[in-house]
C-alpha cells in the first residue's frame, strides 16, 4: 500500500546520516503503488528523486520535492536451461541480500559485489563495480515505469548507456524512468573473477576456490578498509577513477614513479585515492566531515555534518587534485536538494 508523509525526515535514509527533511515522501512497495503514485500528481518533471538504500547520496538540509522511496520485493527465476538462468529481482530488494542469497543457491556471476550498499534498483542505475565485475556485465534487462508517459517500459542491457558507474538513467532524461526490476543472467557453474592482485595474494590459486569463499574473503578486504555505514556514515566511494590520455600518464609518470593507475580503452585510469591523499587529504577534516583515515576515496560523516559541508570538502579536495596534478576528479555521489 502508498504511503505518503510530508515534511518527512530523510536522517534513516542515507547511509550519509544526513538530517534532510523532504516536503514529500512516498514509499512504494509494488508497480500499483507507483502507478497510483503517478495519478497523485506528486511526480512533477523535475520535482521528485528517487532512492533505495540511500547509500550514494548527499543531501541538502531540505528536499522542496517528491521523495520516491522504493521497497518493493521478490526474487524470482524467469528463465532456467542446463547452464544458466535468468533471475528478476525487485529494485527494493539489498543488494548484499540478495548476491548472498545468490551465492547460497549456486546462482553464480555477481558474487564479486558483495557488501555494496543500497538496492537491487541502484545496481542497475548506478552500474555498480567491484573486484573485477561490473553490475552490466550480468543484467539482461531493466524494467522502469515513465513518468512522463505513464506507461511501463523493458530496457536491454545494449538500450541502459552502460559506462564506468554510468547508465542512461543517471541522467536529466533518463530520470524520468523510475526502476522497478532487474533481471540477471546467473551461472550455474562457477567461474572465479581473480583479476585483481589483492584476491590472488589472498586466495592463491582459482582452481580450488568456491564462490561462498571468494565472496566471504572479499568482504572481509572492503571492510578492512572502507567504515560500515552504520558505524561512520559516508557515502562508500566517493570520487570516480579519472581516465587520461596515454600523454597524460606518461608525463605523471615521470613525475610520480608509483603512480597508481591501468590502462583501459580510452588511456589510462587513475586511482582517485592515490591522488587524493598525495594531496594530503587522508585522515584530514573540515568541520564536521572529513576524509576516512584508511581509504582516501571515501569522505565520512564525523557527527552531525551537513551536505553542505560534504560539498565543500569535496570541491576543495577536487580543487587541489586539479592544481597539483591538472587532472579533474568527478563526484560518483549525487547531491540532492542543493540549489546550484
Amino acid at each position: 500500500m502508498l504511503s505518503i508523509t510530508t515534511d518527512a525526515s530523510l536522517l534513516n535514509y542515507n547511509t550519509f546520516g544526513i538530517d534532510c527533511r523532504a516536503k514529500t515522501l512516498a514509499v512504494v512497495s509494488s508497480e500499483g503503488d507507483l502507478e497510483e503514485l503517478s495519478r497523485s500528481g506528486l511526480l512533477p518533471s523535475g520535482g521528485y528523486v528517487v532512492i533505495g538504500g540511500g547509500s550514494n547520496l548527499v543531501l541538502a538540509e531540505r528536499y522542496e520535492g517528491t521523495v520516491v522511496l522504493m521497497a518493493n520485493k521478490g526474487i524470482a527465476v524467469v528463465e532456467e536451461n542446463d547452464d544458466e538462468l535468468i533471475v528478476e529481482a525487485a529494485a527494493g530488494e539489498v543488494w548484499d541480500h540478495f548476491v548472498k542469497g545468490c551465492v547460497a543457491k549456486g546462482w553464480y556471476g555477481i558474487e564479486n559485489l558483495v557488501a555494496i550498499p543500497g538496492t537491487v534498483g541502484a545496481s542497475a542505475v548506478q552500474n555498480i563495480g567491484a573486484y573485477g565485475v561490473e553490475a552490466k556485465d550480468r543484467i539482461v534487462s531493466v524494467r522502469a515505469y515513465d513518468v512522463c508517459e505513464k506507461a511501463w517500459v523493458d530496457f536491454k542491457t545494449d538500450e541502459c548507456g552502460y559506462g564506468y558507474r554510468e547508465s542512461r538513467f543517471k541522467h536529466n532524461e533518463g530520470k524520468r524512468y523510475i526502476v522497478t526490476s532487474v533481471r540477471y543472467r546467473m551461472d550455474k557453474t562457477y567461474k572465479p573473477v581473480l583479476t585483481y592482485k589483492a584476491l590472488v595474494d589472498e586466495l592463491g590459486s582459482a582452481a580450488t576456490l568456491d564462490a561462498a569463499t571468494v565472496s566471504r574473503t572479499i568482504e572481509e578486504i572492503r571492510w578492512s578498509k572502507l567504515p560500515k555505514p552504520e558505524v561512520k556514515g559516508n557515502a562508500g566511494s566517493f570520487f570516480k577513477n579519472p581516465v587520461v590520455s596515454e600523454a597524460k600518464f606518461e608525463e605523471l609518470k615521470k613525475q610520480y614513479p608509483d603512480l597508481a593507475a591501468h590502462k583501459v580503452d580510452g588511456g589510462f585510469k587513475l586511482a582517485a585515492g592515490w591522488l587524493i591523499d598525495r594531496c594530503g587529504w587522508k585522515g584530514r577534516t573540515m568541520g564536521s566531515c572529513g576524509v576516512y583515515e584508511k581509504q582516501a576515496l571515501v569522505l565520512v560523516n564525523n557527527g552531525g555534518c551537513s551536505g553542505q559541508e560534504v560539498r565543500e570538502l569535496a570541491g576543495r579536495i577536487a580543487e587541489d587534485v586539479k592544481v597539483k596534478f591538472g587532472v579533474t576528479i568527478d563526484c560518483e555521489a549525487e547531491f540532492v536538494g542543493f540549489l546550484n
